[in-house]
């Protein structure tokens, strides 16, 4: 199975199933119980599972197969993140886009980080991680708050007018996948319990497992 051995097969398999049935998993409580405010299913939670779930894959990339442990690793995520949303921001609210220019504009500053880091091995090449990592935290936080919007962050607003949206003036957009609304959701009532489908998680979850 996809040049995977039995055991990592049975793994990824029981990974596929776990994501697909997170919905019913991280709801456990009925809705009217005094337990109800425990559940984890909903859907903006849910999506940070998966992009966290994405992230430690690529950690793993990184530390997993070659042992270069990097404490920097959250700045590629930040700038992958801030590419997808200035995308989203100015020319379409389209995902594809915007993953492919977060692709892009993180990988140009792992390269640019890579090309300084990977002169130094073992503790030196987590240290000097640790010291990119700083200062992207620093720049993110002081001179470049006009890019990423400092301690508020990023959203899509208003004002935003995407190239190929075509919003009507003072619509907020919403990010999708060839008109397939990433906030959209299904719910199902089970008896006292609610579930919520989201078509964002899913979605991000085939990323993750494609990964």
């Amino acid at each position: 199975m996809l040049g995977l051995n039995r055991k990592d097969a049975m793994l990824f398999l029981l990974v596929i199933i776990l994501t697909m049935l997170a919905p019913f998993l991280l709801n456990p409580f009925p809705e009217g119980s005094g337990m109800a405010q425990f559940n984890a299913g909903y859907p903006d939670l849910m999506q940070r599972f998966v992009i966290f779930g994405i992230f430690a894959i690529g950690f793993n990339i990184l530390f997993g197969l070659t042992g270069y442990l990097s404490f920097g690793h959250a700045a590629f995520l930040g700038v992958g993140s801030y590419a997808a949303i200035w995308m989203m921001k100015l020319v379409t609210l389209n995902v594809i886009p915007a993953i492919i220019m977060a692709i892009i504009f993180a990988g140009l500053f792992a390269l640019l980080v890579g090309f300084v880091c990977l002169r130094r091995s073992g503790i030196y090449f987590s240290i000097l991680t640790l010291a990119f990592a700083q200062m992207s935290y620093a720049l993110a936080y002081s001179v470049l708050t006009p890019i990423t919007g400092g301690e508020t962050g990023l959203q899509l607003k208003s004002t935003d007018s995407p190239l190929l949206s075509g919003l009507e003036p003072g619509e907020i957009g919403r990010a999708n996948l060839f008109g397939i609304d990433m906030r959209a959701s299904y719910e199902m009532v089970a008896g006292d319990w609610l579930f919520t489908f989201n078509a964002g998680y899913y979605i991000a979850a085939v990323v993750m497992l494609m990964s």
